[in-house]
C-alpha cells in the first residue's frame, strides 16, 4: 500500500517535513516570530496598496522580514531543483483557469480562517493552539471532499 500512496518513495517527504519543522522552530526560538505564509502575502501588499487593511501596523511592521522569509523559501526550492530536481521542466495538464480559480479559493480560505495551512498546520499545531486544530481539520476535510468530487466527475 505504501508504494501506491508514495510511488516515488516517502523519504523526501519525511526530509522535507523535518526541514520545515526545524526551520519554523528555529525562527520562533531565535526571534519569537511565527512563520505562516498567508501574512507574507498581505504584508507584501502593504508596499503597494493604500487600502486600510494592508496598512495595518502589524502588516507594515512585519513586511521586511516576511519578504525575506518568502525569498528564503524560493531560494530553497531553487537549491533543491539544482541539487536533486528533475532534469527537465515540470508541467501539468490542469488548465490555467482551474489553477487560477484554485488559487483564489485557497487565498479566500486562508483569509477566512485567519491563516494558511502552513501557519495553522505547522506553527499553530506546534504551539498547541485549539483554533489551529479546527482549521487543519477543516482544510483536510475540504481537501478530501474536493478530491473525491473531482475523481467522481472525471477530473484529472
Amino acid at each position: 500500500m505504501a508504494h501506491t500512496l508514495f510511488p516515488l518513495g516517502w523519504g523526501h517527504y519525511l526530509a522535507g517535513g523535518l526541514l520545515i519543522g526545524l526551520g519554523v522552530s528555529l525562527l520562533f526560538i531565535l526571534t519569537g516570530l511565527i512563520g505562516g505564509m498567508s501574512t507574507v502575502f498581505s504584508s507584501t501588499w502593504s508596499y503597494v496598496s493604500t487600502r486600510p487593511f494592508f496598512q495595518q501596523a502589524r502588516l507594515r511592521d512585519e513586511r521586511n522580514w516576511r519578504l525575506v522569509y518568502a525569498l528564503g523559501l524560493v531560494v530553497g526550492a531553487v537549491i533543491w531543483w539544482v541539487w536533486s530536481g528533475p532534469s527537465g521542466g515540470l508541467h501539468t495538464g490542469v488548465p490555467l483557469w482551474q489553477l487560477g480559480l484554485g488559487g483564489l479559493l485557497v487565498g479566500f480560505g486562508a483569509r477566512l480562517s485567519n491563516g494558511c495551512t502552513s501557519g495553522h498546520g505547522i506553527c499553530g499545531l506546534g504551539s498547541l493552539q485549539l483554533p489551529a486544530l479546527a482549521a487543519v481539520l477543516t482544510f483536510m476535510a475540504t481537501g478530501f471532499i474536493t478530491a473525491n468530487i473531482a475523481l467522481r466527475l472525471g477530473a484529472h
